[in-house]
Parts: C-alpha cells; structure tokens; sequence
C-alpha cells in the first residue's frame, strides 16, 4: 500500500485546471487538480463524476443553480449533466470518473 500526499501533489502540478491520473480503480479513475479561482465553461461529460474538495471550496453551477462544495465535501454529477465552475473556487479538487451505470 502507498500513500499519496493530494495536496503536495496538486502542489507540484505546473498548471492550475490541468488534472492528472492519481490511481485507476477498476473502471474509475482518480484525478487530482488544483484550483485558481478562474470562472471555467460549461462542459457536459459522457461519464459521471465525483467531486471531492480536499482543501479550499468549489463553486459550481449545476444546471442552471449555484452550489457551492466546501472542504471536505463532495458532489455527484451525473452523465450528461451540464456544468460549469463559477469564478472564486480555489483550492485541491479530488475528481473521481465512474462510467454510468458502475
């Protein structure tokens, strides 16, 4: 077993928005990102996703609705669902892929 640090490791990426693959569990696979407080577009993904704030806050828009996920929290996004992240998220993201229906 080893241990990943995931804040030093969003520490030493050299940009902010830019995941990396930190383990692969079955299908899924575990991201780390570092957020920079930048307003992103809205994306749609073909995989469900779930957001964990290891450290800091996420500002989401989720469908047209503010949500705002805060350390230690984390949030499910379906496939297929529409959205963005609103300007002021700062901190190290946890994002884990599940293809739908796993």
């Amino acid at each position: 077993m080893s241990l990943l640090d995931v804040n030093e490791e969003a520490t030493q990426l050299p940009d902010a928005w830019r995941s990396v693959v930190l383990e692969r569990v079955g299908t899924g696979a575990v991201k780390v990102l570092r957020m920079d407080s930048r307003e992103l577009e809205v994306e749609v993904h073909s995989t469900a996703e779930v957001l964990f704030v290891a450290d800091g806050v996420l500002e989401l828009e989720l469908e047209g609705e503010a949500l705002t996920v805060g350390a230690g929290e984390l949030c499910r996004i379906p496939a297929g669902t529409r959205h963005a992240v609103r300007a002021g998220s700062r901190g190290t993201l946890l994002i884990v892929e599940v293809p739908e229906g796993e």
